[in-house]
């Protein structure tokens, strides 16, 4: 009787009308919209203050100053929110379930984890400094708060449309993933800009 039972149940699940649902869950868009404020939070309060010697001062040439990561988490933001805007473009994937299983818990593992360091994709590499603190602060206020409507109010059946991102080793990330990615990356820099700051050298 307990394997018949089972049996049920797997056909039941096999069904069309019984697929996973696409649309991200309560749980899901709380645990973005908190990543998504306390990230920006700690970001603003790692670069308010920053005067404009130790904006531009680097650890060494090869690295980047305070004020070069700040633009890099400014423009990734539009970046990514573009990939999920490719990945909503593209046709529905019905075996999404299985392509991007465990892929949330690998991007919030490895993202914020900078023992291994890795070189941003060319389009978001910096060779010097653009923009002023304050310009570098309005940009990201504006793309942030544009992230976070989208995060609170969204209905898209985000988690079925997956596409390539900018590390092969996460691929194929669906949209959800890539709007998840924004605070998980500015984590992983707010980790760098301390780290800038800690290095001995750093104007006073």
């Amino acid at each position: 009787m307990r394997r018949l039972i089972f049996a049920i149940a797997a056909l039941f699940v096999a069904l069309p009308g019984f697929a996973a649902d696409p649309h991200i869950t309560p749980e899901e868009r709380a645990k973005l919209l908190r990543y998504l404020h306390d990230s920006e939070n700690e970001f603003l309060a790692s670069i308010q203050d920053v005067s404009d010697a130790q904006w531009r001062w680097k650890p060494a040439p090869e690295k980047w100053s305070v004020g070069e990561v700040a633009q890099h988490v400014t423009i990734a933001e539009g970046f990514l929110f573009a990939l999920s805007t490719k990945a909503m473009e593209s046709p529905a994937d019905p075996d999404w379930e299985t392509k991007t299983k465990g892929k949330t818990e690998l991007l919030e593992r490895a993202l914020v984890n900078r023992t291994r360091k890795v070189q941003a994709p060319e389009p978001l590499q910096q060779n010097g400094i653009t923009m002023t603190r304050d310009e570098c602060i309005a940009k990201f206020k504006a793309a942030r708060a544009r992230t976070i409507e989208f995060a609170e109010t969204t209905q898209l059946p985000l988690r079925e449309h997956i596409t390539a991102g900018p590390f092969p080793v996460f691929d194929p990330l669906n949209a959800y993933h890539f709007v998840l990615y924004i605070p998980l990356h500015n984590l992983r820099h707010d980790q760098q800009i301390a780290e800038v700051k800690a290095t001995p050298g750093y104007p006073k």
